[in-house]
């Protein structure tokens, strides 16, 4: 069986990698920077960071910031105006995924102008010229947007997130610099720590799983049990040190094999009430897993080994579901995260709705269990 595998050209990690921009653009012959981050950044004093280094690098730039957390068909396509405009040759996104994710969308567009209508961009992508060159620069220890080959982007008039995959959006150099991490308001690090946790258990679960791939799955999982609490509730910088290594090992994973329902649901959470993505699969997650139980209680016996609970060796199956689920969300419970998807809106009568929508979902055919309409309906109903 051959395995294929994409993986990203350069990347640089720890506390004031941000220095090694200038110099990876200058060797790399670009002359004009493209700068894409949002408000919230900006406001914060995140994003001057890295303008003080093409500043001082003396990299003429111009800046976009129409960003939404929940980034839009119509921001992307601002953007591509705005990049067009600005006549840069080099893409530098600054954010977290909503950042990352629409510098993708505009870098794709930029050397795809067929695809201008963004909608064509949905699901598995078949663009024939590679995105204008993307740096990336991840400001949240989560989604792992700097090293993935996917980017989700809303269509809001069908109220659906359009998760878009294609090799030509990854970003040639991806910059994992602490110091623009350790500024996130807790609420936010929390929840990209447990999108960063989902991506590696269910990259861990997925049928398409590989020894490679299993690698980087355990790998985080580990780092992120251990890190998470401490990166979070004391803001130690070895520990978000960590996370920001740990989300990105998790995306080389997941960007290569899919993941599950988990996502398939929280993307309906996202389109339809705007609810950040960390959130929905951190008050997903628990009960998605305890319905996978059934089909991979063994992954779980092994992930469980490798944090802490070597007894689970010789635990029975469903001991083995029941103590994994209490993991999850007593780490859940650590960082915060104690919400329900009833506190962002959803309804008995939206439940159908949403099954639908996730039943169309392209991460639905990894989950490693069948699911049908009215399973998506009943796990809902149990994530109230």
């Amino acid at each position: 069986m051959v395995t294929k595998f994409v993986l990203n050209e350069t990347s640089y990690f720890g506390k004031g990698a941000r220095e090694e921009l200038a110099g990876e653009i200058k060797k790399r012959g670009f002359k004009k920077v493209f700068l894409v981050s949002d408000k919230s950044l900006m406001e914060a004093g995140v994003t001057a960071k890295v303008e003080e280094v093409l500043k001082q690098a003396q990299i003429p730039y111009e800046i976009y910031v129409e960003v939404k957390p929940n980034p839009t068909i119509q921001n992307v396509t601002d953007g591509v105006v705005a990049c067009q405009k600005a006549e840069a040759d080099v893409i530098v996104a600054v954010g977290g995924g909503s950042s990352i994710d629409t510098a993708k969308g505009i870098s794709i567009v930029m050397t795809n102008p067929d695809r201008a209508d963004i909608k064509s961009l949905n699901g598995l992508s078949n663009t024939i010229n590679k995105g204008m060159p993307i740096i990336a620069l991840p400001t949240t220890a989560g989604t792992a947007a700097e090293v993935t080959i996917n980017y989700v982007i809303t269509d809001e008039e069908e109220k659906i997130k359009m998760v878009c995959v294609d090799p030509n959006d990854i970003p040639i150099l991806a910059i994992i610099d602490s110091d623009l991490m350790a500024s996130m308001p807790k609420s936010l690090a929390a929840a990209t720590g447990m999108d960063a946790l989902t991506h590696a258990v269910e990259g861990y679960i997925t049928g398409a799983h590989n020894e490679m791939s299993d690698m980087f799955h355990m790998k985080a999982i580990q780092m992120i049990f251990k890190y998470l609490p401490t990166a979070i509730n004391e803001k130690k910088e070895e520990a978000i040190e960590m996370m920001g290594m740990a989300q990105y090992i998790a995306g080389m994973g997941f960007s290569n094999v899919g993941l599950g329902i988990v996502h398939s649901m929280a993307h309906q959470l996202g389109a339809v009430y705007d609810t950040p993505h960390g959130i929905a699969n951190a008050m997903l997650l628990p009960t998605v897993m305890r319905f996978n139980g059934e089909v991979c209680a063994n992954r779980f016996r092994e992930i469980l080994v490798n944090i802490g609970r070597p007894d689970a060796a010789n635990l029975n199956d469903q001991d083995v579901i029941n103590t994994f689920v209490w993991m999850i969300s007593e780490l859940s419970k650590t960082v915060g995260i104690t919400q329900t998807i009833k506190d962002y809106g959803v309804k008995e009568e939206d439940l159908e709705m949403l099954a639908k929508k996730a039943m169309n979902d392209p991460c639905k055919p990894g989950n490693p269990r069948e699911v049908s309409l009215e399973d998506f309906i009943e796990l809902y109903r149990k994530a109230m």
